[in-house]
């Protein structure tokens, strides 16, 4: 459909685009406006029988540079950057072009003129190019934000991505009332023209409409936590959160049921927390591998429970979803999945995954996967950043309702977990790998392990030092585009608000000096999902030797099998014992204090205040249950008001 046909549909139906956008589709030399995702799928290799294409640009003073090789491939399209840094998203990607208020850095402190001068160059670039147009909306409609996206047609695999994560919607089928309240423009040459080679976005917050820069191709940034940013801004300014965690509703053979909601910061166990426990050849399930002497433990379990996911990555917190039970419900906020599939090293790793990637019910985008024309994505063929080293970020983009089970209505949380990426830790080189399978966190607790959001060990989703840093509020912080203490107090304000919540912290890669990958949330998931209503015994929690820990388990037992203590309290490791334990306690105390302390400002609350300044304080595990008590200590209730057993 061409631009103006689309512009003049959209008017009919009381839709405006923005001016830069109808002018820009005038002025430019071909606009093609897209309704299907399938429609952007057949731009994105030009030729009606060619099997594979370079997206390329012509860069100043370099000449012709390919970004992307695209193979046609049977089960969708597959991409593959030529930048092993491309592969990533770049932390430190967003800057802020306007003057509202912001904790982040703003594109003219950092290049010393006003992104004004960019925005217009952007927009002359793009009158100059093949664009592709179409309409988008980030969230669960009605709850979210109309968008619309502008691209250069050559990278049209791009909007392939993008219209699968956030819903395409065809002109002649916007619904009434459909605003559009974010826009993207892609300029990929401006990355070496203008940033060296880094991929950069730019914020653009204006009366009504955030505008969205992405000068590079990788969709992390923008197409994925791009639009993220849109419904934090939208949230921060009507007082409510989009929280970064996949959800899953879990049943246990005894027919209990129990959903959690998982947190955690980029690389966290969010994909992985609806995915499934895999057995060892012989039935049995592996807790984990000494990484020195290389023994293994493992456990039975006749049966798993079974799961059904509700979200993957974001989850609209919004008002019109609260039951006022004393519980948080939240609604998926994608319409598609992109999926980390590093932990996918060989076929029947994950067969559920293996499954709907290699014969799915439509065609899928893949990243980083090595592919022939013509062939099959297999999800377990990782491009190779150097040789032998695989790619840690492999991904797919799945759509969400071609997955089995999946719930789409919102969903009750009974238990929120926080997952934290931990190295190895021994006496020898201690570190902050101390937590067992699974704690149970007070909620001023869990509130401050949101603030903090450790980003981890061997993060493969971003490019970074490998150090312990931080992902700030609600592990979300690095797309907010705001004021970080504001989402802090709303944070702690929803906590308040749901007072039958549980909280729970679950390590992965590693307890102590044992491998486990993501294990101990599958377990955990395992276990509480058998519990039900059953409260645990008083005699099965002591407080943790590190209190920033909260309660730690004195045993745990599943299907009558237990798990050894070694798992649960990591100073009983011979690797570890309490020397290389308190060391490790002392990192994450010092990590704690130099990241809390940026909350300390006028705008906190006072209840947030008192939290922060307790532990300021080496205060107690009881005391941060007394600043906000447990109102039903030890017990995962399992009453849900919108949900009824599935299946």
């Amino acid at each position: 459909m061409t631009a103006s046909e689309a512009i003049a549909i959209l008017k009919t139906r009381g839709v405006e685009l923005p001016a830069e956008v109808s002018q820009l589709a005038g002025l430019c030399p071909g606009a093609r406006f897209f309704n299907t995702s399938p429609e952007i799928l057949e731009a994105s290799i030009p030729g009606r029988d060619d099997l594979s294409y370079e997206v390329k640009y012509d860069i100043p003073g370099r000449g012709e540079v390919v970004e992307v090789i695209l193979h046609r491939v049977s089960n969708g399209l597959s991409a593959n950057y030529t930048e092993p840094y491309m592969r990533r998203r770049d932390p430190e990607t967003m800057l802020i072009g306007d003057s509202r208020p912001t904790d982040k850095k703003r594109f003219e402190d950092v290049y010393g003129y006003p992104f004004s001068t960019l925005r217009s160059e952007t927009l002359e670039w793009m009158q100059g190019q093949e664009v592709g147009i179409f309409i988008c909306f980030a969230g669960n409609y009605p709850v979210g934000a109309g968008g619309v996206v502008i691209i250069p047609l050559n990278a049209s695999f791009f909007a392939f991505g993008l219209s699968l994560l956030q819903r395409i919607i065809s002109v002649d089928q916007v619904p009434d009332g459909f605003r559009v309240e974010s826009v993207v423009y892609v300029a990929p040459p401006f990355r070496h023209t203008r940033f060296g080679g880094r991929q950069v976005v730019v914020h653009n917050r204006r009366e009504g409409l955030h505008e969205m820069f992405a000068y590079n191709l990788y969709p992390g940034p923008s197409a994925k936590k791009g639009f993220y940013s849109v419904l934090l801004d939208k949230g921060e300014k009507e007082g409510w959160i989009t929280a970064h965690c996949s959800t899953v509703q879990a049943v246990s053979p005894y027919d209990n049921m129990t959903t959690f909601m998982h947190e955690g910061a980029s690389g966290g166990g969010k994909s992985e927390m609806i995915q499934n426990l895999v057995r060892e050849p012989n039935g049995q399930i592996l807790i984990g591998q000494n990484i020195i002497s290389g023994e293994k433990r493992v456990i039975s379990i006749p049966l798993f429970c079974s799961f059904f996911p509700a979200t993957d990555d974001m989850a609209l917190c919004h008002p019109s979803y609260q039951k006022n039970n004393g519980k948080l419900t939240v609604a998926d906020a994608e319409n598609a999945w992109f999926i980390r599939v590093d932990g996918v090293t060989g076929y029947g790793d994950d067969p559920f995954l293996e499954k709907i990637t290699i014969n799915p019910g439509e065609p899928l985008l893949f990243l980083n996967i090595e592919t022939r024309p013509d062939g099959t994505a297999l999800i377990w063929n990782h491009k190779e950043d150097a040789p032998g080293k695989r790619c840690p970020n492999p991904r797919v983009v799945l759509p969400r309702h071609i997955v089995p089970g999946v719930i789409s209505r919102p969903v009750t949380v009974d238990v929120r977990n926080f997952g934290v990426r931990m190295p190895p830790c021994t006496v020898e080189r201690p570190s902050y790998g101390i937590a067992g399978l699974f704690h149970i966190l007070p909620p001023a607790l869990a509130w401050l392990w949101r603030l903090v959001s450790p980003r981890g060990y061997a993060n493969p989703s971003v490019t970074g030092s490998g150090d312990l840093e931080s992902e700030g509020a609600g592990s979300y912080w690095p797309f907010a585009t705001g004021k970080k203490v504001r989402h802090a107090n709303l944070l702690l304000e929803q906590i308040v608000n749901t007072p039958r919540v549980r909280y729970t912290l679950t390590p992965n890669q590693h307890i102590g000096a044992w491998k486990v990958g993501f294990k101990p949330q599958l377990l955990m998931r395992e276990y509480l999902t058998r519990r039900g209503n059953a409260k645990l015994r008083a005699d099965q929690l002591s407080p943790a030797r590190c209190p920033l820990l909260g309660y730690e388990l004195n045993y745990l037992t599943i299907e009558g099998s237990p798990v050894p203590t070694r798992f649960l309290k990591v100073y009983r490791q011979a690797e570890v014992g309490e020397e290389g334990y308190d060391a490790g306690a002392a990192i994450l105390r010092e990590f704690f204090r130099k990241e809390l302390a940026g909350f300390l400002t006028p705008d906190l609350i006072p209840l947030g205040r008192r939290i922060i300044s307790a532990f300021m304080e080496d205060c107690t595990l009881e005391e941060y249950a007394r600043i906000l008590p447990m109102e039903y200590q030890y017990s995962f209730l399992t009453i849900n008001d919108y949900d009824q057993p599935v299946g």
